[in-house]
């Protein structure tokens, strides 16, 4: 049962890396270079699409297995590389506190902002949201690379 746990923390960990890594390579640039009402009327679509059901499980995966993996003793489990399990599940635990308090409130931000003058609302967003973005794929990035290198042992 454990290997199976950190089976599922690597694949659910490595999804969800390659989402954030896809935002941060592709996506946000790719936005970058819209007019300011073309950025705010996208990002409002993307923010109301993404928190669905395959993505919020993903994301609950990122910290759930790697917590189940620590919590179930047994056998063939993660063993002497249980500390780098843990540090997985420090960083994504910490990736999802940065998401929490930092994105999803910028998120609420720019979709209260109005339909107003979207210069403004994309002011007070897009610069803060990357730079908070860029700390969170890095983190879950780590998570990642530490859960693989448990389950390579």
């Amino acid at each position: 049962m454990p290997t199976l746990l950190l089976a599922l923390a690597v694949v659910s960990t490595g999804l969800y890396a390659g989402f954030m890594l896809i935002f941060l390579t592709g996506i946000m640039p790719a936005l970058a270079r819209l007019t300011d009402e073309e950025f705010v009327t996208v990002m409002r679509r993307v923010n109301e699409y993404v928190p669905r059901a395959v993505f919020l499980t993903v994301f609950a995966g990122a910290v759930v297995f790697p917590a189940l993996a620590l919590a179930v003793p047994a056998e063939g489990g993660p063993g002497g590389r249980r500390w780098l399990v843990l540090a997985g599940l420090v960083c994504a635990v910490l990736n999802h506190l940065v998401t929490v308090t930092g994105n999803v409130p910028l998120n609420n931000a720019l979709a209260a902002a109005g339909d107003g003058e979207p210069g403004p609302a994309r002011a007070a967003f897009e610069s803060r949201w990357n730079a908070l973005h860029l700390l969170r794929t890095l983190l879950v990035t780590a998570s990642f690379a530490l859960l693989v290198t448990a389950s390579l042992g």
